[in-house]
């Protein structure tokens, strides 16, 4: 939107991380024009490292951002730093409003949002997110290897994020904290495969120098680890677009709340898509990238479609007229 007229522009994308800028590189490399509105509240920023993103391995969140929002701007997509408090509109014409109070107008709209990771209310577990207290073995494992690692459980996914640890450390215990109850057989499972389990509340976590020194027991006991792992709920930033008819919604496997959406991204209100964590609770930053590409691919056809309408119309009328 150029701010000194008003204009509309082809596509406003909510949400700067790896979905939102590499469909607004999509779209500005298909001639579209794009305003991205950014929040700068990526949800890995705690971490020092992207990994498993092939060619950036390691590079920091905001290093991976600065490039993205540099070769999209090279395409001529817009980036606006602030936070959205509402969307209104329909196909074709939708403001999005920013909690300055100025708006931004697109003719399609891309919710890019991602997520926010719920967790339990332990002290010095959000202190610590991102950093020695992870959830992800594949971003992260590598990094806490052969190290004492604690598994918190959550819920009942639990005694199956201890065992899947297990692949990267020997030394593994899992602390139930009276989240969840092991199943016989997975009690036989993390008994085969070494891991130690705990019963009993987690009253706190206990770091020492700024560095993760161990798991404190409700009965003052402390259990020695270098890093705990933990699934919190997966929460979709999506409150803005309630007046638009979106609302997240409890994911089949109770991981969280997400929006819903078909294959290619779109949503149930027309002209509207989403892309990354908001709609794919588990999407790691490539995928995420990924999914953004795609569904910049499938909002330029939808608007090819729409103009080659209007052009086969006005045709038809001056063929006729």
């Amino acid at each position: 939107m150029d701010k000194q007229n008003n204009t509309p522009v082809d596509v406003v994308i909510v949400g700067g991380g790896a979905a939102g800028l590499n469909a607004a590189q999509m779209l500005g490399r298909s001639r579209r024009s794009v305003v991205v509105v950014d929040g700068g509240e990526p949800r890995n920023a705690p971490a020092k490292g992207v990994h498993g993103f092939l060619s950036r391995d390691g590079v920091s969140p905001a290093e991976l951002y600065r490039i993205g929002r540099e070769e999209a701007e090279s395409y001529g997509v817009r980036i606006i730093s602030g936070q959205v408090s509402g969307a209104a509109g329909f196909r074709g014409a939708f403001a999005v409003e920013l909690a300055d109070g100025s708006a931004v107008r697109g003719r399609r709209l891309l919710i890019a949002t991602g997520l926010v990771d719920e967790l339990p209310d332990i002290p010095g577990l959000r202190e610590r997110w991102g950093r020695d207290v992870l959830h992800c073995p594949y971003c992260h494992g590598w990094e806490v290897q052969d190290q004492p690692i604690g598994i918190l459980g959550t819920g009942p996914f639990a005694a199956h994020q201890a065992l899947l640890f297990r692949q990267w450390s020997a030394d593994i215990t899992l602390f139930l904290n009276n989240a969840m109850e092991p199943t016989e057989l997975e009690l036989h499972q993390l008994a085969a495969r070494g891991i130690t389990v705990v019963h009993g509340p987690v009253r706190a976590l206990q770091v020492d120098n700024d560095k993760l020194a161990g798991v404190l027991l409700s009965d003052g006991s402390l259990v020695p680890v270098a890093a705990v792992a933990t699934a919190p709920r997966f929460m979709a930033r999506a409150s803005a677009f309630a007046d638009l008819g979106l609302k997240a919604v409890p994911h089949p496997m109770g991981m969280g709340e997400y929006l819903e959406t078909d294959e290619d991204g779109a949503t149930g209100v027309p002209g509207v898509w989403a892309a990354g964590n908001v709609t794919d609770l588990r999407a790691q930053v490539l995928s995420s990238a990924a999914a953004g590409a795609w569904t910049g691919v499938v909002i330029n056809a939808d608007l090819m479609a729409e103009e080659l309408e209007d052009a086969a119309t006005a045709y038809r009328g001056s063929v006729t007229a």
